[in-house]
Formats: C-alpha cells, sequence, structure tokens
C-alpha cells in the first residue's frame, strides 16, 4: 500500500458549512494556494462536481491532472483519472462534529506519487506543503464567510 500523509485541523464553522465551501470547486484558487485553476467537467446527481480538471504548482509538482470525486456524508474523496506528471493523487478530506456542530474536525488524507524518479521523502514534504496550505486556506475560507 502507497504511503501517505495526513493532517487534521479545527474550523470555527458546521461540517455543512465547511463541506459547502470544499465543494465549490470554482474557488478553489482563491484559497488553496497550490491549485492555480479547477474545472468542473461532470457533476454527479446532487449537482456537485465527479470529475474536476485542476492545475497544480506545488514547488516540486506541477501537473494538469483531472479528479474523480465520490462524495459520502461527511467525507469526500479522490482518485486521479489522468495526468500529464503524477502517478497516483489520492486523497479524502473528513469532517467530524465538535461542540455540538458549531465547530468541525476536518482531516485531509493525501497520497502523492510522481511519473519521474523522486526520493519518498521529498514525495511527503511535497504532499505535506499542499495539506498545510490546503487545510489553512479552507479553514481561512470558511470562518472568513
Amino acid at each position: 500500500m502507497a504511503e501517505h500523509t495526513s493532517s487534521s485541523i479545527t474550523i470555527e464553522a458546521a461540517p455543512a458549512d465547511v463541506m459547502e465551501v470544499i465543494a465549490d470547486f470554482d474557488r478553489y484558487p482563491e484559497w488553496s494556494g497550490e491549485v492555480k485553476e479547477a474545472d468542473i467537467l461532470t457533476k454527479d446527481g446532487q449537482g456537485r462536481g465527479e470529475q474536476v480538471r485542476m492545475v497544480l504548482d506545488a514547488g516540486a509538482i506541477k501537473d494538469d491532472y483531472t479528479l474523480q470525486y465520490t462524495w459520502s456524508g461527511d467525507q469526500v474523496s479522490w482518485s486521479l483519472l489522468k495526468s500529464q506528471m503524477l502517478r497516483t493523487l489520492d486523497g479524502s478530506y473528513r469532517l467530524a462534529a465538535l461542540d455540538g456542530g458549531k465547530s468541525t474536525e476536518v482531516t485531509y488524507q493525501l497520497t502523492v506519487d510522481v511519473k519521474i524518479p523522486m526520493l519518498g521523502m521529498i514525495k511527503r514534504k511535497a504532499e505535506k506543503v499542499i495539506i498545510d496550505r490546503a487545510l489553512a486556506g479552507l479553514k481561512k475560507r470558511v470562518e472568513a464567510a
């Protein structure tokens, strides 16, 4: 099984409010530092992004790729459909209500593998940077609303 990186953050908002921001792919470039473009290609039966094309610039990892999203309650997961540089980009956001639903613990898990040779340590560092910036950006975006 591939190695992955995981981190959590507490956001002062209800899980539904957090998930609303996560599902708003068009605005990812505004708060997710590494995502420069996001285009919804297909939507599921509830109108949420199902296949989403993104352009990523995470320092050592730059790519134009398409992800397949699966929505299930307080979790959304994704897997890589196609990419120029990446072999794997699988991840998830898991939300857990805290304080009677007034705040949310968000756990972001990510597995990245690239087609070019790269030390595992560098891949894990890139995952950590992507996760930390995404969680910080998500927290700032949700709490500012």
